[in-house]
C-alpha cells in the first residue's frame, strides 16, 4: 500500500534507514527516467513509498517525525 511521497533522494536514503532499523518491510518505487530526463519526477516525486497495511501507521509516523526534522545541507563554497 502507498505510505508516501518521497521528495527526493536524501530523503529516501532517511526513511530507508529507519525502516530497515524498525523492521518495517518496505519498497520504494523511484519514478526517474533517464530516457525523459527526470521528466515525471517532477509529476509524480522521487519516488512512493510502500509498506504492507499493518505497518502503513508506523511508517507514517515515521516519515512524519522524519519530515520535522531541521537539515543543513553545507555548501562547498
Amino acid at each position: 500500500m502507498k505510505t508516501h511521497t518521497i521528495e527526493n533522494i536524501f530523503e529516501m536514503d532517511m526513511i530507508k534507514d529507519v525502516l530497515e532499523k524498525e523492521g518495517i518491510e518496505y519498497r520504494i518505487k523511484e519514478y526517474k527516467d533517464t530516457a525523459y530526463d527526470g521528466l515525471f519526477v517532477l509529476q509524480k516525486g522521487y519516488a512512493g513509498l510502500f509498506v504492507q497495511e499493518k505497518d502503513k501507521e508506523l511508517a507514517q509516523s515515521i516519515v512524519t517525525r522524519l519530515r520535522s526534522l531541521p537539515y543543513v545541507v553545507f555548501s562547498k563554497d
